[in-house]
């Protein structure tokens, strides 16, 4: 097991990444800073029962746990996409993939190479650019890397992250290539990813304290190591740092994969942990909306290996429409205006962050523009109630769709409809469907009419690369 310094690692990311800005002086406050700053967190892959503020009392996290008693948690927050491609295109944009013309996951060149969302759609750092936020990107990005479609593209001022869907968390390497990049330029890097990205987050915050920020750390975390990304000779196997493993009393080469997982995500709550604390030591702390959220549910791939994290007590996890796919833990934090250890039983998505961030930081939406998000503000200060009717999810042939407590799904397209009521039974266990036509129909409808609207219109799916010959 590879060894970081992590206090080094701090060290060489601020050193990068603070060249450009050597020559200006100290942040003071300024008028343009009452206008809150927006970190938005999106974790990778990691289930609804992962956290310990979810009900997981094996895993140690601590710091997000604490996230939690400052803020809201949310019980039945949805991604409409199962899968870490189209859930950041529909974050990013507040539209449905099938509106926004990403529905499908980049894979290997196509991380690289590919236009991936298209350029007609408009993401969140465009609009808040425009209204006169910095705005950086930490992490992974997986929606398209070339011209055009690259973060500081986008929006961003700045970049320091990944195009693909995972890497390898020492070595950064996807598919044999080395993959962390500085805004367009690939950067030689020592040091844990998680690690790096947290503290690139923490030197940005640093050098914009007077201006008003917005900062996207989509954390690798807790994403699982996939075969292609090994050295030879190596095995796959869960990537934490040597400390991760001492918090559990475990050593460092521990085989057990669940603990190994778990030492990732502990690994993840500290990193969290460093951001929210330089977001405090900064006196920036009510002046913060504070996001956390996971793309997509836990996968459960039993015989790979990916069956070690928790979506409990729902069924499945990501790539399907089942609740363990769709809903994820997601916490949000706004001193003074949040009321801390408070629990949102509302139907609510990541489409809503965009609307979320335009309705406070100012920034006017784009005439014209279908949003399927909705500002959820009042939802989270508790005063409001859901803003949707119905939610719709879709993924790589599965589908499903949510109106109040009743849930339809299906696992191949055209294939018949399971109906469930989540009031009653939230793990999808007893299908209704045949007892309850009548509801089945009028929730197959209610699809349907869905998917007409959102088809009228989609933006033009990017083209795919062609695959390279082997």
């Amino acid at each position: 097991m590879r060894r970081v310094n992590r206090s080094r690692c701090a060290v060489l990311v601020a050193a990068l990444l603070v060249a450009p800005w050597t020559a200006r002086a100290a942040p003071q406050p300024s008028a343009e800073a009452s206008r809150p700053n927006l970190l938005l967190m999106y974790v990778d892959n990691v289930g609804y029962g992962d956290l310990g503020c979810y009900g997981n009392a094996e895993v140690k996290t601590p710091r997000i746990d604490q996230l939690a008693r400052e803020g809201v948690r949310c019980t039945d927050f949805y991604v409409v996409a199962s899968s870490c491609t189209p859930s950041r295109g529909a974050l990013l944009t507040g539209r449905y993939p099938k509106r926004n013309g990403l529905t499908h996951q980049l894979a290997t060149t196509e991380n690289w190479t590919g236009i991936g969302l298209p350029h007609r759609e408009r993401i969140i750092p465009q609009y808040l650019k425009e209204a006169g936020y910095a705005t950086a990107c930490f992490g992974k990005w997986n929606i398209g890397f070339a011209p055009g479609s690259r973060p500081t593209d986008r929006g961003f001022d700045e970049f320091l992250g990944f195009r693909s869907g995972n890497i390898d968390y020492f070595r950064h390497t996807y598919h044999g290539e080395y993959d962390l990049f500085q805004g367009t330029e690939r950067r030689k890097l020592e040091g844990y990813s998680t690690d790096l990205f947290a503290d690139a987050a923490a030197d940005f915050l640093r050098r914009n304290a007077a201006r008003p920020w917005f900062v996207y750390l989509a954390f690798n975390a807790a994403h699982f190591v996939s075969k292609i990304n090994v050295a030879p000779g190596e095995e796959p196997q869960w990537q934490a740092p040597r400390e991760s493993f001492l918090r559990y009393g475990w050593p460092a080469d521990e085989p057990s994969p669940q603990r190994r997982y778990r030492a990732v995500l502990t690994a993840l709550d500290d990193a969290v942990g460093r951001v929210l604390d330089t977001v405090d030591g900064l006196g920036l702390r009510e002046r913060t909306l504070v996001m956390l959220l996971s793309d997509n549910g836990a996968f459960m791939l039993p015989g790979r290996g990916l069956e070690v994290a928790s979506n409990a007590p729902l069924r499945d996890g990501g790539t399907t429409c089942y609740e363990g796919g769709v809903r994820v833990p997601a916490i949000f934090r706004w001193t003074g205006r949040i009321k801390p250890g408070t629990e949102s039983r509302a139907m609510l998505s990541h489409l809503d962050v965009l609307p979320l961030c335009l309705a406070v930081s100012g920034a006017p939406p784009l005439a014209g523009r279908v949003l399927d998000g909705a500002n959820p503000l009042a939802v989270l200060e508790g005063t409001g109630r859901s803003p949707h009717k119905r939610l719709a999810f879709a993924y790589a042939g599965t589908a499903g769709l949510r109106e109040g407590p009743l849930k339809i799904v299906r696992n191949v397209p055209d294939g018949p409809w399971e109906l469930y009521d989540l009031s009653a039974d939230p793990g999808e266990t007893r299908n209704l469907a045949a007892t309850r036509a009548a509801d089945a129909a009028r929730l197959d409808a209610a699809f349907q009419a869905w998917l007409a609207d959102v088809s009228r219109d989609a933006s033009d799916p990017a083209p795919r690369p062609p695959r390279p010959k082997k």
